[in-house]
């Protein structure tokens, strides 16, 4: 059967070199595999920011993070200063490497850092689009449930969410992100992602020699907000880190971003998090509430949506929610979810995924 691409032009995903030209000025996304920053990483991260563009970080659905209201030429300075901080490590494969893994696992952190390594060392796989996911889970299924277009669930092959026979580590993921683009090739296809290609988990298992398994992996939830054995979770309201909230997080060691708009820190700095405005509570009105950045950001957006979503929220009205600006839904949250719909006239509610 064919996958339907609708793909006519190449990916343009932006990243920390090739950025993204918004109504607010330029856009870079800056990869963090794994969602991992170190302390000082972030440091440079927020002092580039506040220099060279908007001062809040936006949190991505994939754990990156972006850089938002760029002056025209800053991505030169932006990128220098990442690549002094390890945050740029191939200029060639930077927009490739969208890896997310289990937040609150340590077992999953090297096998990201030597699958990041094994990808950019690999000149073909810089070739990917910008929108091809890896996912490492350590096998409670929170991001395979995510749905990526090559991952590991504990050692399992997952291809587009469909397990496979093989086990292995992360040469197999090369391996994988290599079948694709010669399957991708041999279909003549621009595909963005392995779902879009014809038959596609089924023809990337066979150049690997495998076969799709006839049985489901099933994902699990978000780890919520709150204290997880001695991690804490915590809400960044709307998915925008504040300069006082990067500051407060700048003394740790390591900081994991989340695909679902949360960081992980250390328990016992929690307080201080908190103290600046993130929240660590699962009844706090803001956790599961998201937004696409909307106006003024966006050019193509209906209504200022970051704005009505706090309205809503300092209404004590809100709901866990995707809020979005326009039928493009940027940012939308995987599975099922609430969407508010901005129409030009107000919102339309509704339930999609």
């Amino acid at each position: 059967m064919q996958a339907p691409s609708g793909r006519d032009v190449p990916d343009r995903c932006p990243g920390a070199v090739q950025v993204h030209a918004a109504a607010d000025g330029g856009l870079a996304r800056v990869r963090l595999p794994g969602g991992r920053i170190t302390g000082a990483q972030l440091r440079v991260l927020r002092t580039a920011a506040a220099e060279l563009g908007d001062p809040a970080l936006e949190l991505t659905s994939r754990g990156n993070v972006q850089v938002r209201a760029l002056r025209p030429g800053a991505e030169r300075e932006l990128a220098a200063r990442l690549t002094d901080a390890g945050l740029l490590p191939s200029a060639t494969h930077e927009r490739v490497r969208n890896i997310v893994a289990s937040p609150l696992s340590a077992a999953v952190r090297p096998l990201v850092a030597e699958f990041d390594a094994l990808l950019c060392a690999t000149p073909a796989l810089a070739g990917l689009p910008g929108r091809f996911l890896a996912t490492l889970d350590d096998g409670r299924g929170d991001v395979t449930a995510l749905v990526g277009d090559v991952g590991l669930h504990d050692s399992r092959l997952i291809l587009s969410g469909v397990p496979t026979e093989l086990h292995g580590g992360p040469p197999l993921l090369v391996r994988a992100a290599e079948a694709f683009l010669a399957e991708r090739a041999a279909q003549e296809s621009k595909a963005w992602r392995l779902a879009e290609l014809s038959d596609g988990p089924a023809r990337v298992a066979a150049r690997l020699g495998t076969t799709l398994g006839t049985f489901r992996i099933f994902g699990s939830d978000a780890p919520g907000p709150g204290i997880h054995g001695e991690l804490a979770v915590l809400v960044v309201p709307l998915g925008l880190l504040t300069g006082a909230q990067s500051a407060a997080l700048t003394a740790l060691e390591e900081i994991i971003v989340t695909p679902w708009r949360t960081v992980v820190v250390p328990a016992a700095a929690m307080a201080d998090a908190v103290a600046s405005g993130l929240a660590a509570d699962p009844a706090s009105p803001w956790a599961g509430v998201t937004a696409c950045a909307g106006r003024p950001g966006c050019a193509k957006s209906l209504a200022d949506v970051r704005a009505d979503a706090r309205a809503a929220v300092a209404a004590g009205t809100p709901e866990p929610a995707h809020w979005v600006g326009c039928e493009r839904r940027c940012g939308a949250p995987k599975g099922r979810h609430v969407e508010m719909l901005a129409t030009g006239s107000g919102y339309r509610r509704s339930v999609t995924g």
